[in-house]
Order: structure tokens, then sequence, then C-alpha cells
């Protein structure tokens, strides 16, 4: 058992098993085990009558959202259903309230590790996967934005307009809503030059794809012996809009100078991982979106990525988060505008 992480009560798995019954899944709930990871929901594995799951529920204290986002995943986890985009399978959801008072779901363990808290031996003694799962996972980038979605669960994820003209209006927006006394959203030095040069040069919208959203290492599970992603994981951001900033995002917070997030810390502190432009090149290679303006989108993501991590930074001004953390996601906002302006000015630092 894992200590001080949110896992099921007593209560939740009486409240399951009687659930797993009235829905055939099976009788008993056993070996129930919270897993540790950068998800702020709670996710824990279990075996369903000897058959290893994995559920996936809202934090203990749901966010007025929490309900719609995980009916976003099973969305997703249901559309990605025979294609051959890494992802656990869906077992099966509830959305019944009386339940465990939350939506939740099942989906299948997958066999892989996370390289931000965890390293598997062949990793660690061989440079030449270290290298290839780069541009694997940008090849699997790829192959996830050319999921065929309309029709699927997924479909009801496509809003009308332009994805692209709603990115700088939405994020100035969340960012003010951080505004109280003891914190003002102008504090963030050089956000309305880097969002009108978005607005000004902003590309026309391309084919609607499926996103994950989050992309980058902390959010995959890895094949143990191959450079390969066994798994796309926390798909709570994933939406229908452009693929190829997903790209950019994966890009930005890739753990190469300058490393902006520390994703994949594990992995990274080993060395070898591929450039930046080798995952561009693998992406291009497998399928992926036109990358003529993919600079746009790097400095979209340092825009978004910034004000979203700011928002801690709030918090902890109003008494809500740590000084620890407010300091540092403080720093890394205040870096991702920079870099974000830098790339507009041709002096991209993510190349």
């Amino acid at each position: 058992m894992v200590d001080d992480v949110p896992t099921l009560t007593d209560d939740d798995q009486r409240a399951l098993r009687e659930w797993l019954r009235t829905t055939g899944l099976g009788s008993q709930a056993s070996d129930v085990e919270p897993l540790t990871g950068g998800s702020q929901n709670i996710v824990v594995r279990l075996r369903v009558d000897g058959r290893p799951m994995v559920l996936r529920r809202p934090p203990l204290h749901p966010r007025p959202t929490s309900d719609k986002t995980m009916l976003r995943e099973i969305a997703v986890l249901q559309t990605l259903a025979g294609t051959g985009v890494p992802h656990p399978a869906f077992i099966a959801g509830c959305d019944d309230l009386d339940v465990l008072g939350v939506v939740f779901y099942l989906m299948e363990e997958v066999d892989g590790f996370n390289p931000g808290n965890e390293m598997a031996p062949a990793y660690a003694d061989d440079p030449v996967l270290r290298h290839d799962v780069g541009p694997a996972y940008a090849a699997s980038l790829a192959q996830l934005g050319n999921v065929a979605w309309q029709g699927s669960p997924l479909a009801a994820l496509r809003r009308p307009g332009s994805f692209l003209a709603r990115q700088v209006p939405q994020f100035l927006g969340l960012l003010q809503s951080y505004r109280h006394d003891r914190y003002d959203p102008d504090s963030l030095v050089g956000v309305p030059e880097l969002a009108a040069w978005l607005e000004d040069n902003r590309p026309d919208d391309g084919e609607p794809g499926v996103m994950h959203g989050d992309a980058h290492l902390n959010n995959v599970l890895l094949h143990r012996e191959r450079p390969e992603v066994a798994a796309f994981i926390d798909w709570e951001m994933c939406t229908i809009g452009e693929p190829l900033l997903d790209l950019g995002w994966l890009l930005v917070c890739w753990p190469a100078e300058p490393n902006t997030i520390d994703a994949g810390s594990r992995l990274a502190a080993l060395g070898g991982l591929a450039s930046r432009t080798e995952l561009v090149e693998a992406y291009v290679a497998a399928g992926g979106r036109r990358t003529a303006q993919l600079n746009w989108f790097k400095a979209l993501a340092c825009f978004k990525l910034g004000i979203v991590i700011e928002g801690t930074w709030s918090r902890y001004l109003a008494g809500q988060a740590s000084l620890e953390a407010g300091q540092r996601l403080h720093a890394s906002a205040e870096s991702l505008i920079e870099f974000g302006s830098r790339v507009t000015t041709g002096d991209d630092p993510f190349l």
C-alpha cells in the first residue's frame, strides 16, 4: 500500500462490489492499491474475480467539472478501441452517482512504466532505447491525430466554429479568473504581447482531429523492453481540435534544454534522449500534420501551459497551495511566456 495516496474507502469498496455484481462484471474486488503519478484524480489497481483492472475516479473533493471529465475520458477510450493508438482498454463505466458519488470507470491494466517516477532496467542499460522512445512517442501522436472520430463517442466534443480562434481568449479569461486581492494577472509579464502575436499570426484551422491535450512524458506508460508507448494516459484534456498543438506541446515539454516542466525526469536523468528535431521528423514520417506553421503552435503551447500553471501561484497567494509549489510553478510560467515570446521573434529555444 502506498502511504498518503487517496484510495477507495471500505464503504466505496462495498458499493463497488455491489455494482460489479449488479452489472455482471464480477462478485469480488480485492487487492485494492492506489497508483501514484501526476494525476489529481484517484487511480487504483484492483482485481475483479482475480482479473487485474484499474479504476479511475475524481479526487476526494471533486471539482464542478469532474464528472464531465470522467465521461470525456470514457468517450476517448471507447473511441480508441480497435485503433492502433496505444491506450488502456475500456471495460465499463458508471454514471450512477448513488454508487460512489461520482462518475468512475474501469480499464485494463497496462504493463508499462511512467518515466516520470519509475525506470525500467532495460532503459537504464541501453541508450538506444532511451533515444528511440522519443521518435516513437511522436509517431504515436501522429497516429492519434488521424483517428476517425466522426460518429464516435468523441464526436460530442467537436464545437462549432474555429478551434484556434478560441484559444487565446479562453486562456486570457482563465488568467483573469485567478485575480484576487493578493494576485494581479497583469504581473505575468509578456502575456499581452504574446497574445497579440498569436492573434495576428493565427493560421487557418486544419482538419479537426483527436488531441490528447497534455502530451508529455509524464502522461504515458512506456513498454518495459521496447522503445514504444504502451499507453497514453491522463486524458482529461482531450478534445477535438488541431492535433499539431499536441506536437508543439510535446516539443515545449520535452526534457532537453530548456527543460520547462521536468517531464519524464527519471528517463531524462539518464541522458541520450532524441532531439526535438528528431521528434518532428518522426511525427512527419508517421503521417502527422504539415508542420509549416509549427512555430505558432509552439508559441501557443507556451502561452497556454504558462497560464495553466500560473494558477498555483495565485492559489499560494490565497493560502491554498504551498510556497514551494507556488514559487516553482510561477518561475516556470514566467519562463514559458518568455520562451513563447522568443519563438515569435525567430529566437526559437526549442530547436
